[in-house]
């Protein structure tokens, strides 16, 4: 995706009124918040002016742990706190994970897919989607000395199938897998580095081997999202993981840095060395956290060359950018936007692509959520989607209910449409229609 290559006045002009457009078009909606919820708030921590403190606790980092205080499913039918035993206290390590089941129902039942929208494909079926176990040994940032930590995830499960690296839990070409490649449930091992912290300066970090992205707002894991779907900023626009080696350093309580050299997209040292890195900025009242990343290098792409197939060295650049803002205590708002370019592709042809999400989430009570999401994305070049250039938009809203620490539910309703006025190959309903309403719900047993 190189291309910071110029974007046509046109197409800059074209960007800017869909951002004012969606901009305009999110309106009130409601969060996830809870004192009892098993989702932990590493991404956005705000403080009121008062004693009370409330969290957004949704996006990156976010599914490592719950929050301290909350429960397991275990803990909280039993009493019995595994992390609390004399043998894993001995190890220094802490283990946990979930399982998420879910439902996606499809009114048009078309056959196979619900056309773009992956992580729930299935129309009108029950899928095992993660069942989800890591270990982990966290880093001591506060301490004079050196301190070295790890963390491996393990993943099985449909979405699966979307975490892949090639040449580590698949082939080269994503083909080859751990189990039988028509499996619908597949496994993936989404994370497996080291943590070293450095006491120089405010502490340098450093984070080394396989790990998810920077990238985007939402995640892999279910219990660092709202909502049960995904957006297909996330779905088509954006890497998962990589393998490399990070440095994070906070150069105060505002602002946190983070970069370092990655293999590629999705890849296990068979892709040129690229650029990740971002940076944070978070207000003095935690109420307000932007952050903007970027991902720029070269990669590699099989495309037709003359006598035979060939691949090419070229530059792929996407920067994300995300404002989290905390209206009140229960009222939060997520605003996202995505642009990517890519100077040749596996088509033999450049493609740009970019979009904008907006999320209001409100806490109705203690236990219960509101969740709104409307999005747009642009496949510019018809590279990144179905082949066909399209603008995709989709409206969600849903409920994330908490009836027991440890076991959520999140029913949701989605609406999705492409603007192609194409009369064949449309986007849904298995190329018949150019809009669908999902009917959908899933629970995640946290352990």
């Amino acid at each position: 995706m190189e291309g910071c290559a110029l974007i046509a006045h046109n197409k800059l002009k074209l960007t800017g009124t869909m951002l004012a457009l969606c901009s305009v078009f999110i309106v009130n909606s409601t969060i996830h918040a809870s004192s009892n919820s098993t989702i932990t708030a590493s991404s956005l921590k705000i403080s009121a002016a008062s004693s009370d403190t409330t969290t957004a606790p949704f996006g990156h980092e976010t599914y490592a742990e719950p929050a301290s205080g909350d429960k397991g499913l275990i803990e909280s039918l039993t009493g019995f706190k595994y992390n609390e035993t004399p043998f894993l206290q001995s190890l220094g390590v802490k283990v946990g994970g979930w399982v998420d089941i879910g439902f996606t129902g499809n009114p048009a039942n078309p056959s196979g897919s619900n056309g773009p929208v992956t992580f729930n494909r299935g129309p009108n079926e029950f899928r095992l989607h993660q069942v989800y176990g890591f270990i982990e040994r966290e880093v001591n940032t506060n301490t004079k000395t050196l301190s070295v930590g790890f963390r491996a995830d393990l993943l099985y499960g449909s979405d699966a199938r979307y975490t892949f690296a090639s040449n580590f839990d698949a082939n080269e070409n994503f083909v080859g897998r751990v189990l039988d490649p028509n499996n619908q449930h597949q496994l993936a091992f989404p994370q497996a580095y080291a943590n070293i912290y450095v006491p120089v300066g405010n502490g340098l970090t450093f984070q080394v081997g396989h790990f998810y992205t920077l990238i985007g707002y939402e995640v892999v894991p279910s219990v660092g999202n709202f909502f049960f779907s995904h957006a297909y900023t996330m779905q088509y626009g954006e890497p998962f993981t990589h393998t490399g080696a990070l440095a994070i350093y906070p150069v105060n309580n505002n602002i946190t840095v983070k970069g370092g050299v990655v293999s590629g997209w999705d890849a296990h040292f068979n892709q040129p060395a690229n650029f990740l890195g971002s940076i944070s900025y978070t207000t003095d009242n935690e109420r307000t956290t932007l952050t903007g990343s970027l991902i720029t290098g070269s990669t590699e792409s099989a495309f037709a060359a003359g006598a035979g197939t060939a691949k090419v060295d070229h530059n792929r650049t996407l920067y994300s950018l995300v404002l989290e803002h905390s209206f009140t205590d229960r009222l939060h708002y997520v605003l996202q936007h995505d642009h990517g370019n890519q100077e040749k592709t596996a088509f033999g042809r450049a493609a740009q692509w970019y979009g904008v999400n907006q999320y209001v989430f409100y806490d109705i009570l203690h236990n219960l959520a509101a969740g709104l999401r409307m999005e747009w994305f642009r496949d510019d070049d018809g590279v990144r989607v179905n082949g066909f250039t399209d603008n995709y938009i989709a409206v969600t809203g849903g409920l994330n209910y908490t009836p027991i620490a440890g076991f959520t539910i999140r029913p949701e309703v989605r609406y999705d449409r492409s603007t192609s006025n194409r009369k064949t190959d449309r986007a849904f309903d298995n190329g018949k229609d150019n809009d669908q309403i999902l009917l959908s719900v899933s629970g995640i047993f946290r352990f």
